[in-house]
């Protein structure tokens, strides 16, 4: 990585690269959704929705969504205004921001990008007010969640299509995160941070 690292919203012009980062990622599992759905997620949420600018260019990205807790999204469907888990609408008295995907690029992984981007959505979660961060660990994720502070609830069931041994998590919104870069940091041996919410 030669050039800036830039967290911003995701742009019209973003979603050929998020799908196909996301058909990459998720395919292999049986995960993939297809545009429609990720595109509905979005648009259910724009300002908890991120791409991941490495060189200018999308290297990952993020969707995250108001999810009443203990429940998350239905991978068979998009999101549909005025259905029982409407996004848009209140999740409840502990607000719930639930994360529910998160990809970089297979050439950039092991370098920090997913964690950046996960510190960039609980600085947006706590500036929202929301109390917790859930999501559905998938693929033998568990244990990355797990080392970021994301506890399982395994009693929690899923809708059909989330895998085999797919677990809910979920985690507070810290008051404070040591991790934590401000805006115009870096990132821990890496290239300078800048953010953007747009």
């Amino acid at each position: 990585m030669s050039g800036g690292i830039r967290v911003r919203g995701i742009a019209e012009r973003d979603w050929d690269a998020v799908v196909a980062l996301e058909a990459g990622a998720y395919t292999a599992l049986g995960l993939s959704e297809g545009r429609a759905a990720l595109r509905s997620r979005a648009d259910a949420s724009p300002g908890t929705c991120f791409v991941l600018d490495v060189d200018s260019r999308p290297a990952g990205y993020l969707l995250a969504l108001p999810y009443p807790d203990f429940r998350c999204p239905d991978l068979t469907r998009p999101e549909a205004p005025g259905d029982p888990a409407d996004p848009a609408g209140p999740a409840g008295p502990a607000a719930n921001l639930h994360l529910h995907d998160i990809v970089v690029a297979p050439h950039l992984r092991r370098r920090g990008l997913a964690r950046h981007l996960l510190r960039h959505l609980t600085r947006t979660a706590r500036a929202r007010g929301d109390e917790r961060i859930s999501l559905v660990a998938v693929g033998g994720s568990e244990a990355f969640w797990s080392a970021r502070g994301f506890a399982a609830h395994p009693d929690v069931p899923l809708p059909d299509g989330y895998g085999p041994h797919a677990v809910y998590m979920s985690r507070p919104v810290s008051a404070d995160d040591p991790e934590d870069p401000r805006p115009g940091g870096t990132v821990p041996h890496g290239p300078p941070v800048h953010h953007e919410a747009s």
